[in-house]
């Protein structure tokens, strides 16, 4: 039977399907696009209209027809690729299950047939959704890279050019608000690059000559020219895509094992059910008697039971994490998940909330908080930079007035600087002294670095200079997630492990966040770009460590295909980092990631306890079939209520005191 699987899962049996359409560029393939899902609606449909009237006793011409309807619709294609698997000589459990549906329904079980069949197409159907919806993904990242460059010549004159023709030692022209066509070094000009697409930073990062910068980040206010330094084929968001899919194919190892397990069974039961048949007409046995006995064998041993041991319990957890906040994509996930001994966090948009904010105010006599925050706020309202919005915001919070500012100027990399009288404006990004009045107070807003100071935060500093003079600093920082700190000590408490930092902001920033949450340094690692994640996240598997890892940006995105477990959050992650992943915290809260390792666990231990009942149910009718004489009404009860049983027992995790035990 085809499980539905993770967005980051092989394609399995989806990708021998026909082929459906997809969505364009940049866009998401619709559900009913997909044939596999029109197929397995049609099937779901015919089989909700037919039950009904099969319990209220109407005529078989009434409900026999919507039944055929099911099986055709959903036991078509199934039974299809079973029959090319047989032309290649090899035999699935797809084939076997769709015969025991028509064996079922030969023998008058048509709706437990019809039942089987219409969870065959609705597992296949979410299996090519997660797939497509992966591919959509991957092809929505290349949007970030800008298609065109503008690419200098030698004479000095300008040229537009398709991105994917530039090569190594170009150099660009990048203008403010443009997107940045390659990996390359800055020779000349300074700007802000919003690089968090990359990095996952918060803040825009200050570029001057010498320093890298990546295809599809952001520049700032500032022109820059850059020299490529490599391949279009080779940019970091190139890379992204590769590590994605390199990352997909990782995991199909697993899904061929599944698939030699099948191979077994199949054989077996066609062997045995042939055996079951052929021996007592041997013996002489009447035909009717050896073929009523092979079929009452056909419906004891059919895996219903087996199928539904496994669905109900993690399907009820899935639906009851999903009534918390917590998107399971698929039952295979919500199993894996149980597993997880390491825990590993982006930092920016994970942890912390992502958005800059004033948290501390040092202001220099004879300035006064509200003073200092009103010069810089006065300032930065003329900027659009993340830092500026963030002053101005805590200004506004304060109910501070913003005075008017002449002689704005904006310095990429340094701040912000204007002319403002006293009573009349202030601004801030660096330091200042007040004139009496009537007197132009120039105000200086800026990073310490560039004010010939030295930072001492671990935020962000500002410094505000007013004629030259310190008037003071103020602090920004990434404000931390509240229940962060709590939901760390929770998942080490139930993973056994403590979680790990993966950050591509740098080390002061990371460790400052590692501490506040509980984090040890040792287990913190940060300036890692998206590779370097996925890397990180290999060398824990590799050392035996189940990873689950939770993370919210583009840069994330190869990190969380190459976790056993990828969770992302919901408000903030971007679109790709929400389709590769396999879970979402769609209120991103933290809290719950520690209570849904708990119900995975506890759905596990139903699947195992379902198991044992289905596989006693099942070897006890089919001894007593062999053995004796099963009447096959009785059997047909035995299997049922082993069905039933199991599917109850699994129920129980949908109850409220499942998720809060």
């Amino acid at each position: 039977m085809p499980a539905p699987v993770s967005a980051s899962a092989p394609a399995g049996a989806a990708a021998t399907a026909p082929a459906a359409p997809r969505a364009t560029h940049g866009s998401r393939t619709p559900l009913l696009a997909l044939p596999e899902a029109r197929w397995a609606a049609t099937a779901t449909a015919a089989f909700l209209l037919a039950l009904p009237l099969q319990l209220l006793g109407a005529t078989a011409w009434l409900w026999g027809p919507l039944y055929a309807v099911a099986y055709v619709a959903g036991g078509w294609e199934p039974g299809l690729e079973g029959l090319r698997a047989l032309r290649e000589k090899t035999l699935d459990v797809d084939l076997l299950m769709v015969v025991a549906a028509l064996g079922a329904a030969a023998i008058g079980q048509v709706m437990d047939g019809a039942l089987l069949v219409v969870i065959f197409a609705t597992s296949g159907a979410l299996e090519a959704l997660a797939t497509a919806r992966t591919e959509d993904s991957v092809r929505g990242l290349l949007d970030l890279a800008p298609a065109t460059a503008t690419r200098l010549t030698a004479d000095g004159s300008e040229e537009t050019v398709p991105t994917s023709e530039l090569a190594i030692d170009d150099v660009l022209l990048i203008r403010p608000g443009e997107r940045v066509g390659a990996d390359a070094h800055v020779v000349d000009g300074a700007s802000d690059v919003d690089q968090a697409t990359i990095t996952g930073e918060p803040l825009p990062v200050p570029k001057t000559v010498g320093d890298e910068v990546f295809a599809g980040t952001l520049n700032g206010t500032g022109a820059l020219r850059v020299r490529v330094a490599r391949d279009p084929s080779d940019t970091v968001i190139a890379r992204i895509v590769a590590l994605v899919e390199e990352a997909t194919r990782t995991k199909a190892p697993t899904q061929l094992f599944i698939e030699r397990i099948e191979q077994r069974y199949a054989l077996g039961m066609v062997a045995a059910t042939l055996a079951v048949f052929l021996v007592p007409l041997a013996f002489g046995d009447a035909l009717t008697d050896a073929l009523l006995r092979a079929m009452t064998f056909m419906i004891v041993a059919s895996p219903c039971a087996v199928v539904l041991a496994t669905m109900p319990p993690l399907l009820s957890a899935i639906a009851n994490a999903g009534r918390h906040g917590v998107l399971i994509k698929s039952a295979v996930v919500m199993e894996r998940i149980g597993r997880t001994d390491t825990v590993a966090f982006d930092k920016t948009g994970t942890l912390t909330e992502g958005v800059p904010q004033v948290t501390e105010l040092h202001p220099e006599p004879p300035y006064t908080e509200a003073e200092l925050l009103t010069l810089a706020a006065s300032v930065e309202q003329h900027s659009e930079h993340p830092v500026a919005r963030a002053v101005v915001r805590a200004a506004r919070d304060r109910s501070l007035p913003l005075h008017p500012v002449e002689a704005f100027e904006s310095v990429p990399g340094k701040g912000v600087s204007g002319k403002a009288f006293r009573g009349a404006g202030n601004c801030a990004r660096n330091p200042a002294s007040v004139e009496p009045a009537g007197t132009p107070t120039k105000i200086s807003a800026g990073s310490p670095h560039h004010m010939g100071l030295h930072p001492t935060t671990p935020g962000t500093e500002v410094a505000v200079q007013v004629n030259g003079t310190l008037a003071g600093r103020l602090t920004l920082t990434d404000t931390l997630r509240p229940t962060a700190p709590q939901a760390i000590r929770a998942l080490a408490a139930r993973t056994g492990t403590a979680p790990i930092l993966l950050t591509g902001d740098h080390a002061h920033a990371a460790a400052a966040v590692a501490h506040q949450v509980g984090i040890a340094p040792g287990d913190v690692r940060a300036g890692l770009l998206p590779d370097d994640k996925a890397h990180a996240v290999r060398e824990l598997a590799d050392a035996g460590r189940t990873v689950l890892l939770v993370g919210d940006g583009v840069n994330d995105a190869p990190a969380l295909a190459a976790a056993h477990t990828g969770v992302a959050m919901g408000r903030g992650g971007s679109d790709l980092a929400l389709e590769t992943a396999d879970a979402v915290l769609v209120r991103d809260e933290l809290g719950a990631l520690e209570r849904t390792v708990a119900l995975s666990r506890r759905a596990r231990r139903l699947v195992v306890q379902n198991l044992v009942i289905a596989g006693v149910f099942i070897a006890g009718l089919v001894i007593w079939d062999l053995a004796g004489h099963l009447p096959l009404p009785l059997g047909v009860a035995g299997h049922e209520g082993s069905t039933v049983l199991v599917g109850l027992n699994g129920l129980r995790l949908l109850r409220e005191r499942a998720w809060t035990r």
